[in-house]
């Protein structure tokens, strides 16, 4: 398996960069997950801090030890961690009915039977035209794409991929909570996997907050090439 990239350590934590398509934790039919296959490249136990989508890739935090666990765990929790992430989605956020393209999207989110709020702040960067080819009938096909940087309040589980799903802007490539038939066609011009991105984390260090960022993973590299 390749190493996992390792963005900052300290005496407490390290900032690793996931791939999509590694799950964070181990469990029932899950191989080569980050917290044990980690922990072997480092030598010693890591521990988890909080988690991402086996699909969603970017930047993570875990702990070299329990204590170190708990504190960051509880920074998280109290708002002192800022997680930005980078979307590719179908389409433009609508609001109340109305497309818009920055805002907050407030909403309540089900999940293992429990209903909670959830809040995301997001804007758009740009919209484009993806190109699909023609149809059966031969006629040129297209699709609006946004590239949405958003900032997460609450987090929740598929927060990101429930909220812009329900703001009429889903996800590219989300087969969960995406539009199945729209992920069929841009099968077609090369996305495949998930468009979902944590590239911004902004934690306290030494008094201080500190900024670590990656760029969009490859296979998001649509919105640079559109």
């Amino acid at each position: 398996m390749t190493p996992f990239s390792i963005l900052f350590e300290n005496s407490e934590i390290l900032l690793v960069n996931k791939p999509n398509g590694v799950s964070v934790q181990g469990g029932q039919g899950i191989f080569h997950p980050l917290d044990q296959e980690l922990s072997k490249q480092l030598g010693y136990r890591i521990h988890l801090v909080h988690r991402l989508d086996k699909d969603t890739a970017g930047i993570l935090i875990v702990a070299k030890n329990p204590a170190a666990a708990s504190k960051w765990t509880k920074l998280i929790s109290s708002k002192q961690v800022i997680k930005e992430y980078e979307a590719v989605c179908l389409g433009i956020p609508h609001v109340q009915g109305k497309e818009k393209k920055e805002g907050i999207l407030r909403d309540t989110i089900t999940a293992h039977g429990k209903t909670q709020d959830a809040e995301l702040e997001y804007k758009v960067e740009r919209t484009f035209s993806l190109p699909l080819g023609q149809n059966q009938e031969g006629q040129e096909e297209s699709v609006t794409l946004s590239h949405i940087r958003i900032i997460i309040k609450t987090g929740r589980m598929h927060q990101i991929r429930i909220q812009m799903a329900k703001a009429k802007t889903p996800v590219a490539a989300d087969e969960l909570h995406g539009d199945f038939k729209l992920n069929k066609k841009i099968r077609r011009a090369g996305i495949k996997k998930l468009c979902l991105a944590a590239t911004s984390l902004t934690i306290p260090l030494d008094g201080k907050n500190r900024t670590f960022t990656i760029p969009l993973p490859e296979h998001m590299n649509v919105v640079n090439q559109a």
